[in-house]
């Protein structure tokens, strides 16, 4: 007779036999990417509609990389010491006197500091102004929108991100969207850029102050295509130092410059 896994000593011995397995989404512990600089502190690759968070030190550089050509990747950020200090998409718009978000722009908090900085971008399809598809619009868009279905929302996605941090669904604020953008037509309309595009675009991200990063990978609120689309996202980070005085992105502009020293006084203290 055979043994099944209702048996603990034969379900234990099942487990222990996946030892060592990799899955196509996982984290890699430890990190061991051959294509990124020493001091790997963060490697993983965020399945089609799943999501990740992490809380990182200040420095720390993000590599995000769209696999496929398909990837979404909503993001919010949260002070690691203080997370009722988090990212201001309006802020971080207004700010900077632009919408577009690429190499040398600011990650913005409520509380006018810069919270990472964007060191490059090898996509340029982002998106500050639309925010997280949620359960009613993935359910018109796909037939359900439950977040253990087939169709989760970047929202929920997100919840479940944050939860892990001892936040909750008020914590859950407007976040940017990697990798998908939208432009704004003469008529003010939002008009989406889903793509696909070509895998491998990359984004990298630097940390200015300690971070809780929380990541969704779900198809952008207004793609237009009927069927739920997104392919998978890898993460690799490591470590560094925040912007030097002399650094580029920090001078490049008086509001630049303002934003960053708030954020350095609040590590002088």
């Amino acid at each position: 007779m055979t043994v099944g896994t209702a048996d603990p000593k034969a379900a234990r011995d099942h487990a222990r036999a996946q030892g060592g397995t990799r899955a196509d989404a996982m984290p890699v512990l430890p990190p061991v990417a051959d294509d990124a600089p020493d001091g790997l502190v963060w490697e993983e690759t965020i399945a089609p509609g799943g999501y990740a968070s992490r809380r990182i030190a200040r420095g720390t550089r993000i590599r995000l990389v769209d696999l496929g050509g398909d990837a979404c990747v909503s993001t919010l950020l949260f002070n690691a010491e203080t997370p009722t200090e988090r990212l201001n998409v309006a802020d971080t718009i207004k700010v900077q006197w632009n919408g577009h978000l690429t190499a040398g722009r600011l990650l913005l908090s409520d509380m006018g500091r810069v919270m990472a900085s964007i060191l490059e971008d090898g996509a340029g399809t982002h998106d500050a102004f639309c925010g997280a598809s949620t359960q009613a619009s993935n359910a018109r868009n796909y037939g359900d929108g439950d977040n253990y279905g087939r169709h989760p929302s970047a929202r929920d996605r997100l919840m479940l991100g944050v939860a892990k941090h001892g936040l909750g669904r008020k914590d859950v604020h407007p976040c940017v969207n990697w990798f998908k953008g939208v432009r704004v037509a003469e008529d003010g309309a939002t008009e989406p850029v889903v793509g696909p595009f070509d895998p491998g675009r990359a984004l990298v991200l630097r940390a200015e102050m300690k971070l809780i990063v929380v990541l969704a990978n779900c198809p952008h609120v207004l793609d237009p295509r009927p069927d739920y689309t997104v392919t998978p996202l890898r993460i690799t980070a490591w470590a560094g130092e925040p912007a030097a005085e002399d650094d580029a992105v920090r001078t490049a502009a008086p509001e630049s410059l303002r934003a960053f020293l708030n954020t350095e006084d609040l590590y002088r203290r």
